[in-house]
């Protein structure tokens, strides 16, 4: 069960992060009260899989989890940049997510 939590508290940080973006700032109000429920209900469930996980592990994939995730969204949705050393850099945390899970 934690590392169903930590996989959802690191989902709903790919949704804060690009709630936090549509906000502009925190000047739209719909996309900022996105930002502010999904980061309480993002760390809510991050603690939760702290109960029984080492610190270094969960706390690295759930950053992991919402950097990729927020990679892909910024490129899928907001047009940026897929250049090679990007890609490179996305694959190569992935990696290290994944060699953390098996190992964990």
């Amino acid at each position: 069960m934690p590392w169903i939590a930590l996989t959802i508290a690191g989902l709903l940080e790919i949704v804060w992060a690009y709630a936090m973006k549509q906000s502009a700032g925190f000047t739209k109000p719909g996309p900022a009260a996105v930002t502010i429920v999904a980061v309480i209900a993002s760390f809510s469930l991050l603690g939760y899989a702290m109960r029984t996980l080492p610190l270094g592990s969960a706390y690295m994939i759930w950053t992991g989890i919402g950097a990729l995730g927020a990679f892909v969204l910024g490129i899928v949705l907001l047009g940026e940049a897929a250049t090679p050393g990007r890609l490179v850099g996305a694959g190569l945390l992935l990696a290290g997510l994944l060699i953390l899970k098996v190992t964990s």
